[in-house]
């Protein structure tokens, strides 16, 4: 299939040619023609299959231009994937003559302010500064067409539930909702009833599925071992394209310093940098001015930087879910890619959970496998790992699969 027998317009179509897309992933075939058709979409599939172009397309298609008000709507959780969106939905507003902008936190509220007083078709907002927006008067959601909630998952949990509540009552009972993420657990579909009207499901993979292309493997350590650890795997993997998660941030700083004594490229991103300091560090990671990123799960979800060839886990994260987002970072549209986790006594459960979320035992690396100690090569490439259960704690892990 192509994108030319998905149904979009010539305008659009100059879009998708300057976007650099050729054909169209299994996403974007299937949930094209139904967004452009005004149904109500619930969409999973995998990180890096191309979801933002599959709502933003046909999306901006249907509403076509407006007179200065809002006709559609796409709410994130995060800043970044907020931004990023917006650099997709921009591209394509300069082949159809629309108007698009963005309204997250952490920036000046006031230029936000004007520039949607200013006439756009298109907004892409963060919960918080969206509902600043409204109830100062600055923006009005009563002409919007049609809602996006991007990874929707996260926007519909306890966490941002509430601010969702309140935005789904500044918008108009009638119009089209666009669920998309890669994730949507039971808890979530629960509540799809009340936001959506008789939905289509396009769901690419089953939940928890990640691409093939992916290789993962656990390393199980002592909490003290982990920073030696990691600055060694960093070291003899490689350490060019390399995104290191935490789970605060405060670990995120610690990671940082570990690696700059090595002397390595790195930079890190979270909630307690400014706007400005964040978009500084994926701009420099992006360009390759910087090899590592250690970050937190601010950026676990649907940021889209290409060539990352190692994912490591310093932190088990406290959902599966986001987990399946941290790795979903590398392997991207069909490149290779490898997810490492540095796995704690205490984080054993976890990881356990993250096992059945995912349907499968994730590969065991033996802390004697890798002498990091003696500062030799990881034993990582190229001969079969024997099938063996391997005991991990007290817990059965099996330790299964082919080295590369």
């Amino acid at each position: 299939m192509t994108f030319d027998e998905l149904g979009l317009s010539k305008p659009i179509l100059r879009a998708v040619s300057a976007l650099g897309y050729n054909t169209p992933t299994p996403v974007q075939a299937q949930a094209i023609p139904l967004v452009l058709a005004g149904a109500d979409v619930v969409a999973a599939a995998q990180t890096g299959t191309g979801k933002t172009a599959a709502f933003t397309l046909p999306l901006m298609q249907r509403i076509g231009r407006g007179k200065g008000v809002p006709l559609a709507l796409v709410v994130t959780p995060t800043r970044e994937l907020a931004v990023q969106i917006e650099r997709v939905a921009a591209i394509i507003a300069k082949e159809t003559d629309q108007r698009v902008t963005v309204a997250v936190g952490g920036v000046k509220y006031r230029p936000q302010a004007n520039r949607i007083k200013s006439g756009i078709d298109l907004l892409v907002a963060t919960p918080g500064r969206l509902i600043d927006l409204v109830e100062h008067g600055n923006v009005s959601l009563a002409s919007v067409q049609a809602l996006v909630l991007d990874e929707a998952d996260r926007m519909l949990d306890m966490g941002f539930w509430p601010s969702m509540r309140r935005i789904l009552g500044f918008l108009p009972d009638v119009r089209q909702t666009l669920l998309f993420s890669a994730t949507l657990d039971e808890a979530i579909t629960q509540l799809i009833d009340g936001v959506l009207h008789d939905p289509v499901y396009v769901e690419i993979a089953r939940q928890g599925t990640t691409v093939e292309q992916l290789e993962q493997a656990v390393l199980p350590v002592e909490q003290s071992q982990k920073p030696e650890l990691l600055a060694a795997l960093v070291r003899q993997r490689g350490a060019d394209r390399v995104l290191v998660f935490t789970k605060m941030k405060n670990r995120a700083d610690f990671v940082k310093t570990i690696l700059d004594r090595d002397g390595l490229r790195v930079t890190c991103i979270h909630a307690n940098r400014s706007q400005q300091q964040r978009e500084r560090a994926l701009s420099r990671f992006r360009s390759g001015r910087i090899d590592i990123l250690v970050a937190t799960d601010i950026i676990a979800r649907g940021i889209d930087i290409s060539d990352i060839d190692h994912v490591i886990n310093y932190d088990v994260p406290e959902n599966p879910e986001d987990y399946v987002h941290r790795i979903g970072r590398t392997a991207r549209a069909g490149a290779s890619g490898y997810a490492f986790t540095l796995l704690g006594p205490d984080e054993l459960t976890q990881f356990r959970e993250i096992e059945y979320f995912l349907g499968q035992q994730v590969p065991v690396l033996d802390i004697e496998d890798f002498p990091y100690r003696e500062g030799r090569i990881i034993p990582f490439a190229g001969r079969p790992v024997k099938k063996r259960s391997h005991s991990v704690y007290g817990g059965s892990i099996t330790r299964r699969g082919r080295r590369r």
